[in-house]
């Protein structure tokens, strides 16, 4: 163990993890990045297969995020955002309502993925105090959802790891079954699913509408709960029920935003829009920390008053739309459209699956490699008939992460799936480096 990670050790705790393992596997002292590898100080350096936590996009220390932020630090770099504006959130404001899914026309700016979902609850429940219907106080999502760590994100998450220990702080909200493809219970495939799953939605929702004020999802993909794919038609099926009984449909978009799904934003898939959608991770490329809010003008106007009425949106954060921040998404968003990004994606998407089934057809303990866009994951099971998985105890996924990194792969984990979340610089060589190398490490793990 050298100085850095003795020190590390000493003073920092870090996030998601069980600090005793570092005992044995201490933390990776990163000294620079470059594209889609990181250098550690010994010299090693780790192809970043996962987007260091789904954020990078573009690769790191790209020249162009790196001149505009370079840019702007030399003008402002932080000003507060009440009463207040500056040029690189109106340009970003402007390019979010260009490009979101139709009828999100007003943009709230906070710093993070939970703190969005935050607010995204809290201003459904208010817009519904203010429009008399004040029993509207619940809300919805489904089960293995993931919307972030804070009190109210985790009230609507689903996954025990996260929430279970804080259950008492949380506020109570309701659970629905949700689509589970790869196990599903009405033996559909996802070609031909018409999404049978979503009764358990319907009749919800039937039946406690006056009480319900959202349903948050995760579009296509839920990420934390190992990216589980469903098909577009859920959604289509939730934008219509929402309408009809006056609940608002909540997007979160954090994870599967800006191109992740092969379109800018999941819900283009299934052709709706969202009363409110959240943003995050990947509107900066991995460079700093910002979110946004995008709602309806329904909502937005059930807030503009006279002050003496009190129906503002009292919320604010001291790095609310930070000047650094919509610099680097204002660039960000231009190169998606001067490099024509969505496009090279699409072809980039092909390969990796083409090289994923070559390297794992009939790998014995893969039970499913499922893919959407420039997302693809590997399930391990311990039998593929029965789709029987691994104890978590076992922590198969995390030792295969500890062999992949010895081997120059950055693979982080979600519980027995291996997935691929690579910045969208990477080419067909490197692709190919990430599948043989994932190939090789689980072939390691199981002595194959």
């Amino acid at each position: 163990m050298n100085t850095l990670q003795k020190k590390d050790l000493q003073y920092i705790w870090h996030p998601c993890s069980q600090m005793k393992d570092y005992e044995t596997f201490p933390p990776i002292i990163i000294e620079k990045g470059k594209g889609l590898y990181l250098y550690d100080v010994d010299g090693h350096k780790y192809l970043d297969a996962i987007s260091s936590w789904w954020v990078n996009l573009f690769g790191h220390c790209n020249p162009r995020i790196n001149n505009a932020i370079q840019k702007q630090l030399n003008n402002l770099e932080h000003v507060i955002f009440a009463n207040f504006s500056h040029k690189p959130a109106i340009e970003l404001a402007e390019k979010l309502v260009k490009i979101t899914p139709k009828g999100l026309n007003k943009v709230f700016f906070s710093d993070n993925g939970s703190s969005a979902v935050e607010n995204a609850l809290k201003l459904s429940f208010q817009y519904h105090q203010q429009t008399g219907n004040p029993s509207k106080t619940k809300f919805v999502a489904i089960s293995d959802a993931y919307h972030g760590e804070t009190i109210g994100a985790l009230s609507v998450g689903d996954i025990d790891l996260y929430k279970k220990i804080y259950k008492p702080l949380l506020i109570n909200t309701y659970k629905v079954q949700g689509p589970d493809c790869y196990r599903c219970p009405y033996g559909n495939c996802r070609e031909t699913c018409n999404a049978e799953c979503f009764e358990h939605m319907e009749k919800l929702i039937i039946k406690k509408h006056h009480e319900i004020s959202g349903v948050i999802i995760e579009p296509l993909i839920q990420g934390a709960a190992g990216m589980k794919i469903y098909p577009p038609i859920y959604l289509k099926k939730l934008r219509k029920l929402c309408t009809t009984y006056n609940v608002h449909f909540i997007a979160d978009e954090i994870a599967v935003g800006f191109g992740r799904t092969g379109k800018m934003f999941a819900c283009e898939h299934a052709n709706v829009s969202p009363d409110i959608m959240c943003l995050s991770k990947g509107i900066t490329a991995g460079y700093m920390p910002l979110s946004v809010m995008l709602m309806t003008n329904t909502i937005y106007d059930a807030f503009y008053s006279d002050y003496t009425n009190l129906k503002a949106f009292m919320d604010s954060h001291s790095y609310t739309g930070n000047t650094l921040a919509c610099a680097v998404a204002c660039e960000t968003l231009k190169i998606f459209e001067e490099e024509n990004i969505i496009e090279k994606n699409k072809e980039k998407s092909k390969i990796i699956k083409n090289c994923v089934e070559n390297a794992f057809n009939n790998h014995p303990y893969i039970g499913e490699f499922r893919q959407l866009g420039m997302i693809g994951a590997l399930e391990l099971v311990k039998n593929r008939k029965t789709k029987e998985g691994f104890d978590w105890k076992e922590r198969v996924g995390y030792k295969i992460y500890q062999i992949a990194l010895k081997n120059g792969l950055l693979l982080r984990p979600l519980g027995n799936v291996i997935y691929f979340m690579p910045p969208y610089v990477i080419e067909k060589e490197d692709i190919e480096f990430m599948v043989s190398t994932a190939l090789k490490s689980i072939n390691t793990y199981f002595r194959l």
